[in-house]
């Protein structure tokens, strides 16, 4: 029973690594651009409805909570089909492989906003531009197991949230046009590099 045990164990961890070291094909790039659109529209919106450079910090993170959760919502729906589509029995092992890369930043994204609220609310203006790096480091984690071009999105975010920083740290206010810029953009880049990704493996078969 034992012997058995461990021989299991050594399968799962053989399909663990083998999961690793393929290309995942699970991102679906239409529910990640209609991400990208989502938040280009909610940017727009928050512009005209707020109308001033006074921003309600509980306001601009509820509102923007509430985006992300949608964007997720509908980019984990086509993954997970995508994923049983193109990687069958490994479905599992790649949606793992997938979570452990984006994980340990989305955990700091989390913190970060937790820490700022609580111990430097002055200092809310900071966290869209600490959001984007965040994600650009999930990103970068990622890039060995996604197409090549998804290092320049990386670099986007990471970018995007460096002038973040930098741009608001003189009106030290929160803009939409942040996060619209930022991340509706950004998805949609994101998207095309997946529609690319697909068109050449759709070559290579």
């Amino acid at each position: 029973m034992r012997e058995l045990q461990e021989a299991l164990a050594n399968i799962n961890a053989i399909r663990v690594q083998v999961a690793r070291g393929t290309q995942f094909r699970g991102y679906g790039p239409k529910s990640i651009a209609a991400g990208g659109l989502i938040a280009v529209a909610v940017a727009a919106a928050q512009t005209v409805i707020w109308g001033s450079d006074e921003r309600n910090a509980a306001t601009f993170l509820t509102i923007w909570t509430v985006t992300a959760v949608i964007a997720v919502a509908l980019s984990a729906w086509e993954t997970f089909f995508r994923t049983q589509r193109f990687h069958g029995s490994f479905s599992r092992e790649m949606i793992q492989s997938a979570i452990e890369q984006f994980f340990p930043p989305l955990v700091a994204g989390t913190l970060l906003t937790v820490v700022v609220l609580r111990a430097a609310p002055d200092e809310v203006w900071m966290l869209p531009g600490l959001w984007a790096i965040a994600f650009s480091l999930g990103i970068f984690a990622s890039v060995r197991f996604l197409p090549r071009l998804m290092f320049t999105v990386g670099l986007w975010y990471l970018v995007c949230g460096l002038l973040c920083l930098s741009v608001q740290s003189v009106p030290r206010s929160l803009s939409p046009w942040e996060m619209g810029v930022s991340f509706g953009a950004g998805q949609l880049l994101v998207a095309a590099v997946l529609k690319h990704g697909d068109s050449q493996s759709l070559q290579e078969d």
